[in-house]
């Protein structure tokens, strides 16, 4: 049977019968062709893929008609939810008009210009630093490999190109391009390809239940902060560029800093003369209930990387909010920027882009999950610490997480793990997805960041069936006899 002919039969529906699907052909066929991200294919091969063929407000379908609540948004991205017709509608007539063309060769597009005209009256003003120019990008891993070249040739205009190191943070995830994956902090990737590349270092993250012993959540947040400081000395502050992180560390595990620790990084960056870069491809259009995290966390970055939440994830498109110190060198004094991407600009993205920002702006989703579905998960959440499995849960706007533990403490410093051979957090997010709900496994902690579009009655909704899965979890822990 040829390529074309397995792909024909996947369909198994008559044209007026309720669409349905082949799902062990589809699976087949996957596995054949398609290489994953992130993925063990050795074991893809034997579970087959879950097929998704189906979405709508906070829900999945999937190839066998069941019906998922999708906690993660996709992939921290569908932040409008599934289902809107008019992005659809407007990249669709975009497509009509202009499908697509550059923006190389003093050309531009209008869908373009009117996004980036809308993202700097949305971005943070911070007085003459204020957010007036957008480098568009098509994700968030092109971002900040175009913050890397920004920010070093930012320094070579200044006059001290010696200026080349960027300080990240361990267990940070800033995209999986070298550059991208290098800024990372996570072990397994740079394991994989030599990296991290040159001039890029890192200092731990602002994990007050891993590291905070003994000490107020504040205190720690200094502390960490203090990391910083103690690295641009190590390393000369003559020969670093800028510190990048994100507000809240998404795929880390939601790792929410102390309220002491950005402030006081900014102040350590103001001090040394050093950029300062918000990576904002989680966090920002609304994730933690204000437009950009680094409003929230009470600091000001020089350079904002931007992507999902823009377009909800229905079309790819990312970018880099330029502030006024960065951007005023590049215009007045730089001459040709040679870099950029032939999606740069995209204007059947940008058409998305506007219509997705409408939307959140017409709904007030952003205020929602500030005002409401945030402080509501929150309480969820905090139920949830109740658990036997569960030590510590916390939120931040629609992000939330939580660690399974053998034994509970006093304190979150005082819980036992799961050897971590067990995979126990494996273990519960197959429940978790055998049970109608998609709920992240980063280790043993489960994270959620679902659509912002969820009402309260669907977080009720959502956190039944957590509880649910948690209960099967321990009933399966038990049973190998790995509870303390």
């Amino acid at each position: 049977m040829t390529t074309n002919t397995k792909i024909a039969s996947l369909r198994i529906s008559a044209p007026e019968a309720p669409e349905s699907f082949d799902t062990q052909a589809l699976q087949q066929l996957d596995s054949a062709h398609f290489l994953h991200p992130f993925t063990d294919h050795a074991a893809l091969r034997e579970r087959g893929a879950r097929v998704i063929v189906r979405g709508d407000g906070i829900y999945l379908w999937d190839s066998e008609g069941k019906k998922i609540i999708d906690g993660m948004a996709g992939l921290w991205c569908v932040n409008a939810g599934y289902g809107r017709a008019s992005i659809a509608d407007a990249v669709h007539a975009q497509m009509l008009q202009l499908p697509f063309y550059n923006s190389f060769f003093n050309t531009t597009n209008v869908p373009a210009v009117k996004l980036a005209a809308l993202l700097a009256g949305l971005a943070p003003q911070n007085g003459p630093n204020a957010f007036q120019h957008v480098f568009f990008t098509g994700s968030g891993s092109e971002a900040n490999d175009t913050i890397v070249r920004m920010v070093r040739r930012y320094w070579q205009l200044a006059g001290q190109p010696e200026r080349q190191v960027i300080i990240s943070r361990r267990n940070a995830y800033h995209g999986s391009t070298l550059a991208g994956a290098s800024l990372g902090g996570m072990p397994g990737m740079h394991a994989q390809g030599g990296l991290p590349i040159p001039g890029i270092d890192h200092i731990g993250q602002p994990n007050y239940a891993e590291g905070g012993r003994g000490m107020s959540e504040a205190q720690f947040g200094l502390l960490a902060a203090g990391w910083l400081e103690a690295k641009i000395l190590e390393l000369g502050p003559e020969n670093v560029a800028a510190f990048i992180g994100e507000p809240v560390q998404g795929a880390g595990g939601v790792i929410i800093p102390p309220s002491t620790y950005w402030p006081e990084v900014q102040r350590i960056c103001d001090k040394y003369d050093i950029l300062l870069v918000s990576d904002e491809v989680i966090c920002g259009f609304g994730r933690l209930g204000t437009w950009f995290g680094c409003e929230l966390m009470g600091f000001t970055p020089d350079l904002i990387a931007f992507a999902k939440g823009v377009t909800s994830g229905y079309v790819p498109l990312g970018g880099v909010l330029v502030g006024g110190r960065v951007a005023h060198q590049l215009i007045e004094k730089g001459g040709d920027f040679n870099h950029g991407f032939t999606y740069s600009g995209h204007p059947s993205a940008c058409a998305a882009a506007l219509e997705n920002i409408r939307i959140l702006q017409a709904e007030r989703l952003v205020e929602r999950v500030a005002l409401e579905t945030g402080p509501h998960l929150k309480a969820r959440f905090a139920s949830l610490v109740a658990h036997p499995l569960v030590g510590h849960a916390e939120t931040c706007g629609l992000a939330a997480g939580l660690n399974l533990v053998r034994r509970k403490g006093a304190t979150v410093h005082d819980c036992e793990p799961f050897d971590s051979a067990h995979a126990v957090g494996m273990l519960c997010r197959k429940h978790m997805f055998d049970n109608g709900v998609i709920m992240r496994a980063v280790g043993d902690r489960m994270i959620v960041a679902p659509p912002l579009s969820i009402t309260t009655t669907q977080i009720d909704e959502m956190v039944e069936r957590i509880q649910y899965c948690l209960d099967l979890t321990l009933e399966e822990v038990v049973g190998k006899g790995w509870m303390a």
